[in-house]
């Protein structure tokens, strides 16, 4: 552990830079995957963190478990990344920070990425792991999914797609920015992680030859009337507050059960910066107590 505590005005001012030019549509993604993965080791884990590498529906996967667990349930986690970056590696910090918190384990799903793998691979690869989870005695309503930025969108959809072709419900959604409309080019052209520019690249190597009203692809577009509870974080100064705002009103048109919370000062995604940021290790605090409310209210 670094044992690095920093302010986020401080940390804002340590990690621009790196998203900048990490995260740049011009930077072969493979490159981007590196970078990414590398800056990970200065994400540290929880004291005690536990890490078994393991297969979800074919896919690599950990189960991520920090102190001892006090009942039933997990969390599947979907990490970020627009589809084409992201790895265990680089959310392991963020999974092992939440479960801590949540006292549960946290299963982080190494899901296909485009552009080498498109729509719908990174949906099929999330189905077949919650299907896994199931086969091992898991109840439907012991299992919460919870992602961040595109991971978030994912996590939508997935909850769509077990509804749809299966008539499963899970616990519960707990949602970090999530990217739910990727065809949404309106928000402003950057912030402190990701720029227009990144987040088109994305989009466009996520949708291939796919349709971009599909739900399974852009959630915000579905019926989303029969969802589980939801909980929304992000934060007021990022690309993507317009359209959590616009999600959350639709989750609440459509009668679910939402929570949504605005913090002001972080950045988009901070939460994987709960090992060195205060204020973001408060937001993983805070959708953990969501996640384990769920999962005991399912459970009873």
């Amino acid at each position: 552990m670094l044992g690095i505590s920093l302010p986020a005005p401080v940390a804002r001012i340590v990690v621009h830079p790196f998203f900048r030019y990490a995260m740049h549509h011009r930077l072969p993604w493979r490159a981007q995957r590196a970078v990414l993965d590398t800056a990970s080791r200065l994400q540290p884990l929880p004291r005690g963190t536990r890490v078994q590498s393991m297969s979800l529906g074919g896919r690599p996967a950990e189960r991520i478990t920090v102190g001892a667990e006090i009942g039933p349930g997990a969390v599947l986690y979907l990490h970020g990344g627009g589809y084409a970056t992201g790895s265990l590696a680089s959310h392991r910090s963020l999974a092992a920070h939440l479960a801590r918190e949540l006292r549960r384990p946290v299963f982080p799903l190494d899901y296909r990425l485009a552009p080498e793998h498109p729509y719908p691979a990174a949906l099929d690869d999330a189905e077949a792991a919650v299907l896994a989870l199931i086969s091992t005695g898991l109840r439907a309503e012991d299992i919460a999914i919870s992602g961040d930025s595109a991971g978030g969108g994912l996590a939508l959809a997935l909850a769509l797609r077990l509804r749809d072709r299966h008539g499963i419900r899970p616990a519960a959604l707990g949602l970090i920015a999530p990217w739910s409309d990727p065809n949404d080019f309106d928000s402003a052209y950057r912030d402190l992680v990701t720029s227009r520019p990144w987040a088109r690249a994305c989009a466009a190597a996520y949708l291939g030859d796919g349709d971009g009203d599909d739900p399974g692809y852009a959630p915000l577009r579905g019926e989303l009337a029969g969802l589980p509870p939801v909980y929304v974080q992000v934060d007021a100064g990022e690309r993507l507050y317009g359209q959590c705002v616009r999600l959350v009103a639709a989750l609440r048109a459509a009668e679910v059960p939402t929570r949504f919370s605005v913090t002001r000062g972080l950045w988009h995604v901070a939460q994987a910066q709960a090992g060195l940021v205060p204020a973001a290790a408060a937001a993983v605090r805070e959708l953990a107590e969501f996640l384990e409310e769920s999962l005991r209210t399912a459970s009873i």
